[in-house]
C-alpha cells in the first residue's frame, strides 16, 4: 500500500497537498496565499521540476487502488541535524482522514530511517497546527525546542523529533 511516488501520481499528489494545506491550515496561513498562490497547478509545477532536477526528493503515496495520502522524508538539511532523518511531509487527502493512513506513514518512516542507520528523526509543524500536534506527540515525538518563521505569512513552525 505504500510505494515510492511515480511522475504519473504527480497531479494527485497535488491535489493532495493543496487541499491538505487549505484543510489544515486555514486560519493559521492567510487565505490569500491558501487560494490565490497555493494552486493546484502551480504546485504540479514545482513537483514536475523538482522531479526532473531530482534534488532530494523521496516521496511515497499510500495506494490501496486509490493514491489517498503522501510522504516525503530524506535526510535532515539541518547543520545542527547532520544525522538525523528528517519526516518532511505527511497529508492525507481529508476525504481519507482517521482511517490510520497518517500512522502508517509515520511509522513507514521510522522503520526506513532506522534501516538506514539513523538514530533520530525529526520534523516540523505549524505551532498553532493542534491535531497535527497531538498526532507526532501521541506516535512519541517531542518537541525540541526549535521554532522558526515559515513563508512570507510568518506562521511560526516548531520542532519535534524522536530516537528510534
Amino acid at each position: 500500500m505504500i510505494r515510492p511516488m511515480e511522475k504519473s501520481d504527480i497531479p494527485r499528489v497535488a491535489e493532495i497537498n493543496v487541499f491538505g494545506w487549505r484543510c489544515a491550515y486555514r486560519g493559521i496561513v492567510p487565505d490569500e496565499h491558501m487560494f490565490k498562490t497555493r494552486l493546484v497547478t502551480t504546485h504540479m509545477e514545482k513537483l514536475i521540476e523538482r522531479w526532473d532536477n531530482n534534488n532530494g526528493f523521496e516521496g511515497y503515496v499510500y495506494d490501496d487502488g486509490i493514491v489517498k495520502a503522501i510522504l516525503n522524508m530524506g535526510p535532515c538539511p539541518e547543520e545542527d541535524k547532520a544525522g538525523a532523518f528528517e519526516l518532511g511531509v505527511i497529508y492525507v487527502d481529508p476525504c481519507f482522514k482517521g482511517e490510520g493512513i497518517g500512522t502508517a506513514l509515520a511509522l513507514f518512516c521510522e522503520k526506513i530511517a532506522a534501516e538506514r542507520g539513523y538514530k533520530e528523526i525529526i520534523l516540523w509543524t505549524f505551532e498553532k497546527n493542534a491535531p497535527a500536534r497531538a498526532f507526532y506527540e501521541k506516535l512519541g515525538y517531542k518537541t525540541d525546542g526549535k521554532t522558526m518563521l515559515v513563508g512570507p505569512y510568518e506562521a511560526v513552525g516548531v520542532g519535534y523529533c524522536k530516537n528510534i
